[in-house]
């Protein structure tokens, strides 16, 4: 059944609005054109796609999975077009990198700055959100690739292992632990931790809990829900504890120094994946993959063999 792009706009637009008068007002249009547009889809696909009220509308179960593919399908289109106004003015284009972790320092940090200085022409936006999130946004469409802390097991999307990072503890200068050049696990074994509730507070939580019981600890953690800068911002007056990698690092707050942590082994490392859709054909993302896979010596697979093909010879794909 043939339909515009236009008209999913709008069904996107109500749906995340609850309301044909406040989706006209995002979408800087009349509200009968935007009605009128969207009975119109409905009529052509012979099902009510709202449930229409006086306090609004909301999806049908129709409408639901109609939605569900609507998404990446305008992102898809709004990428077409936006790459063909690059090329047309001599640009690249460019793509969006979901993280959950901080960019203040550290390899997230470093790899984008330096992409963006090997192609200028390429413009780079940033999503920081919960995972949930971001695996969402990667399924919409409306993010390219996700750069997280650890792995999930999502094989419906490419994934490899970019590079590690180094784990340093926060914590106030005035804590016994803060005249050590480097911090041991086993002497962590009997502190306060504080972590925020929301990524990557979670994922540290575990491996703090995975390192301290190992040696008998049961590690005393606190989640709280506050941004992980709250967090550090007061570590000088709480005399907890917090677990940051290397991206936190840069940002620096009173009273309040980072220290390395060691193991067993040497320096206490995570890492970091990255993800991204099969079907992703954005040029610039294709060109930030083979950047990530050359600066860490890496072999991951990027997309088709005639893409990678493309890549090799420095061509645009």
């Amino acid at each position: 059944m043939p339909f515009e792009i236009r008209q999913l706009r709008y069904v996107i637009a109500a749906a995340d609005h609850g309301s044909f008068y406040r989706a006209a007002r995002a979408l800087d249009v009349d509200q009968s054109t935007l009605s009128r547009t969207v009975l119109k889809l409905e009529r052509s696909l012979g099902s009510e796609l709202f449930i229409r009220t006086r306090a609004g509308v909301r999806l049908t179960k129709i409408g639901q999975q109609i939605l569900r593919s609507a998404r990446p399908m305008v992102a898809n289109a709004d990428r077409i077009l936006a790459t063909t106004r690059a090329g047309g003015k001599g640009r690249a284009g460019g793509f969006t990198v979901g993280f959950n972790s901080s960019v203040s320092a550290g390899n997230l940090r470093a790899t984008l700055v330096s992409a963006l200085h090997e192609n200028p022409d390429v413009e780079i936006e940033g999503v920081e959100a919960d995972r949930s999130v971001l695996f969402a946004g990667l399924d919409s469409g409306e993010i390219d690739i996700t750069i997280i802390m650890g792995e999930v097991d999502r094989d419906d999307f490419r994934h490899a292992s970019f590079w590690s990072e180094h784990v340093f503890v926060a914590m106030s200068n005035y804590h016994a632990l803060s005249e050590r050049d480097v911090v041991n696990w086993v002497e962590l074994r009997d502190q306060r931790f504080a972590l925020p509730t929301a990524d990557p507070g979670p994922e540290i939580r575990d491996m703090l809990i995975g390192r301290l019981w190992r040696s008998g600890a049961q590690p005393d953690i606190q989640l709280h829900p506050v941004s992980r800068e709250t967090i550090l911002s007061i570590l000088g007056e709480t005399g907890m504890l917090s677990v940051a990698c290397e991206g936190a690092t840069g940002a620096l707050y009173p009273d309040v120094v980072y220290r390395p942590v060691h193991g067993e082994q040497g320096p206490a490392l995570i890492a970091y994946s990255g993800y991204w859709r099969k079907d992703n054909a954005n040029p610039a993302l294709k060109r930030f993959l083979a950047f990530v896979r050359k600066r860490y010596a890496l072999s991951f697979e990027i997309g088709t063999q005639a893409n990678e093909n493309i890549l090799s010879s420095g061509e645009a794909p």
